[in-house]
């Protein structure tokens, strides 16, 4: 299948690793060019030089956390991409912890983070975006059921997606595209930090692997090729949905 992304250009936060590097990789793997930023300056340039650089790769440093980044980062797409056709927008997860174990200012930083920074790059960027343009979420099965020990994921990811449910309905008639990304246990360096804090990696794998259908943890360009078919063109009359990527450990419909 041709995805039609030969020639457009994507702004990816949160990209120089993880599920963010992956899609970017499928991206550019299928012609687009792209643009992604991290809060590490030599995260960012490690990924772009895997990416094969200029012309189908940029990057460019940025917190969400911080309120000049938004205008910062929709200026050097312009720069960068001459259009821009799509967000894929991520942030680092959230400190784990129980409800009762987590400090205040952990969910402080993370309203910041995993909420209002994303709020923000949107509120900027939608004005920029024409018919056809996608946005998408980077969240968390979390978003419809409670991951241990993961509070403030549990919190704060459904009420991203129930703003991206909205968004759909209120950017459709420009038609702009709008829609959330679940995965579950995918292979990143977040997930085996969270399986060493466990104090036994090995046997927090074993667990989370017999819960999941397909009895195995996903992998990142997994992922990044679903995200990549959704920004796409060929994803044309898909908004306003979820979209797991668990292999099969969400239970509901």
């Amino acid at each position: 299948m041709d995805l039609g992304l030969g020639g457009r250009g994507y702004l990816l936060t949160g990209a120089s690793r993880g599920l963010g590097f992956a899609t970017a990789r499928a991206l550019v793997d299928d012609g687009a060019r792209v643009l992604i930023s991290s809060r590490s300056a030599e995260g960012v340039g490690k990924a772009v030089d895997e990416l094969g650089g200029a012309p189908s790769a940029f990057g460019v440093p940025a917190d969400l956390a911080d309120p000049e980044a938004a205008e910062r980062l929709i200026a050097e797409a312009h720069r960068r991409l001459d259009r821009l056709d799509g967000v894929l927008v991520s942030v680092g997860g959230p400190a784990p912890g129980t409800a009762l174990e987590v400090a205040e200012e952990h969910w402080r930083s993370a309203v910041d983070s995993v909420l209002l920074g994303p709020l923000r790059l949107l509120k900027a960027l939608v004005p920029q975006l024409a018919e056809g343009a996608a946005i998408g979420f980077v969240l968390s099965i979390s978003a419809r059921q409670p991951v241990h020990p993961l509070a403030i994921s549990n919190g704060l990811r459904p009420g991203l997606a129930m703003t991206a449910k909205a968004l759909a309905d209120e950017l459709g008639p420009r038609g702009i595209r709008v829609f959330g990304l679940l995965p579950g246990t995918i292979a990143t360096d977040r997930i085996a930090e969270i399986e060493a804090a466990s104090g036994d990696a090995d046997a927090a794998r074993a667990r989370t692997e017999a819960e999941i259908p397909l009895r195995r943890v996903g992998r990142p360009e997994e992922f990044g090729r679903v995200a990549a078919f959704a920004l796409s063109p060929a994803a044309s009359y898909l908004t306003g949905v979820m979209i797991p990527v668990d292999g099969g450990v969400l239970r509901s419909l």
